[in-house]
Formats: structure tokens, C-alpha cells, sequence
């Protein structure tokens, strides 16, 4: 399965793209998101990273099918 992964603020810089080509199989964001760690070691980094699956901020245990929308949504700060 050939994935597009949205990327948002600082994952677009850690990344080097506004897109992310997930190659393989992952069965769930739990799965995505320790893939991404591992080739991505700067994102476990981060404070808090929110994977959005379907515009819906999603748990690890969320099963990915290979026509969702997927979103790496980094930290957000403001006032």
C-alpha cells in the first residue's frame, strides 16, 4: 500500500516535504506512528504530535484503510 501523509508545520521541516509517501503496510496509527519515529527519530521529539486520520484527531489503536486521509498535526502554540 502506497500512502500520502499530510504534513503540517515543523513535521514539514523535519521531514524535508509537505507530503510524507508511506511505503508498506501499517494496520494502525500506532504502527504509523513507530515507523515514523524510526525513520524520523526528531519527531519522538516533539511534545505532543497528533495524527489525524479522516480530519479526526486519531488514538493508536485507530485502523488505517488505505483510502483515508492521514495528517501529521505537530505542537501548537500561540496566544
Amino acid at each position: 500500500m502506497k500512502h500520502t501523509i499530510l504534513l503540517f508545520g515543523v513535521t514539514k521541516d523535519i521531514i524535508g516535504s509537505p507530503e510524507y509517501q508511506l511505503e508498506g503496510t501499517v494496520k494502525s496509527v500506532g504502527e504509523l506512528r513507530a515507523k515514523l519515529y524510526d525513520q524520523y527519530p526528531s519527531l519522538e521529539k516533539l511534545n505532543s504530535l497528533m495524527i489525524a486520520v479522516n480530519k479526526n484527531y486519531a488514538a493508536d489503536d485507530v485502523l488505517i484503510n488505505a483510502t483515508d486521509e492521514i495528517a501529521l498535526i505537530p505542537p501548537v502554540s500561540g496566544g
